[in-house]
């Protein structure tokens, strides 16, 4: 597979370590009541659907950047990949 890097260009992925859901973007808040119920929902409760699918990536062997890619988990078909801080900060999530 080859990932479109938006900084590097196309790189191969084994350039990358695959971690999961892009979701793992959105930590759960680590002062609410129910944290401890937030954090074992967030850590063990994944989703694997066979559709667009959007993933982390960590560019292990190159600028050391998270990506999240956007791929169709059944042809393996990238539709796009974004920098994840940029994702977080359009989400409110980063400054």
């Amino acid at each position: 597979m080859i990932i479109d890097h938006p900084l590097l260009g196309p790189r191969d992925s084994a350039e990358f370590t695959y971690l999961g859901d892009a979701s793992l973007i959105n930590r759960p808040d680590w002062q609410a009541e129910d944290a401890v119920a937030q954090f074992t929902t967030y850590g063990y409760q994944r989703k694997n659907p066979a559709r667009l699918h959007r993933e982390l990536w960590f560019h292990e062997q190159g600028d050391r950047s998270w990506l999240v890619v956007t791929r169709n988990t059944v042809t393996h078909e990238i539709t796009k990949v974004e920098l994840a801080r940029d994702v977080a900060r359009a989400e409110g999530r980063s400054k």
